[in-house]
């Protein structure tokens, strides 16, 4: 009986730790729920590059998501992923739009997406490939942000495809790793092109304190693209203009709100 006792109080004691991590790990980046029954006013998916962490708070796009959550509606839906995690960021909004869980997109369900898909670096080529993903199944996208493009071997990240209603792309040129400078529309009557914005961190650098040594010394443009706030708070008022503007008219009198850099290049 003893043995049985303790037995009992093991198992009850492992039960309560794996709830614990499991809601710990919630809270770091929720998952969606099953019983969820109405589309989110505003899906936004980020991604960061290289092999940093979602949830890394001294990276752009984390940081982004932050300032921008509690600043608009309940069911606004942020989050953001690994650049290896696209399969999961494209299951996540097939489950938000498919609210009466037959595994199926009705026409309905695609034309309430208000999406907004950005990243850096890999991860500004891998919400390229998710939009293009999402384009096959018929789903539009709002906007998407490159900062700094880095296409792997097998990625195309250079032509927006046609679901996309407006694209923007932010690159700096130096160093051994350096972002895409032009990107174009598969149909420019269907994508606006925002620009492609050139930022030269020899004439203005910034400071990244966190930044690797590594990062210092061989990919130092690449890195400030990560961690310039005069770039991230542009796209913080791009993303501000683009959802759910009766939501989010504070941005007008926000600091972030600043004009856009001169493009280097005009659409084609």
């Amino acid at each position: 009986m003893c043995r049985l006792s303790a037995f009992r109080c093991w198992v009850a004691a492992l039960a309560i730790f794996t709830a614990t991590i499991s809601a710990f790990a919630g809270a770091i980046n929720p998952t969606v729920h099953p019983s969820q029954t109405a589309i989110p006013s505003n899906i936004l998916i980020g991604f960061v590059g290289g092999f940093v962490r979602h949830d890394n708070p001294h990276h752009g796009p984390v940081q982004l998501a932050r300032r921008i959550r509690p600043e608009f509606p309940k069911d606004t839906y942020i989050r953001i992923f690994e650049n290896r995690h696209r399969k999961g960021a494209y299951d996540t909004i097939f489950h938000l739009l498919d609210t009466n869980r037959d595994g199926i997109l009705s026409a309905e369900e695609k034309l309430r997406a208000r999406i907004i898909l950005f990243g850096q670096s890999w991860g500004a080529s891998a919400a390229i490939l998710l939009a293009r993903e999402l384009r096959r199944e018929g789903i539009p996208v709002l906007l998407t942000v490159q900062v700094d493009s880095v296409a792997k071997l097998w990625q195309e990240d250079s032509v927006i495809p046609d679901n996309v209603a407006a694209a923007v792309n932010f690159y700096q040129p130096h160093g051994l790793i350096h972002g895409r400078s032009h990107i174009t529309a598969a149909d420019p009557a269907k994508t606006e092109i925002l620009g492609n914005y050139l930022t030269d961190y020899k004439k203005t650098p910034v400071q990244c304190p966190e930044a690797s040594w590594f990062d210092r010394v061989f990919t130092p443009g690449h890195m400030q693209s990560e961690c310039d706030p005069h770039l991230w708070s542009q796209i913080e008022t791009l993303v501000r203009e683009r959802l759910s503007p009766h939501d989010t008219s504070a941005a007008v009198s926000s600091p972030a709100h600043e004009p856009y850099l001169a493009p280097t290049s005009a659409p084609k």
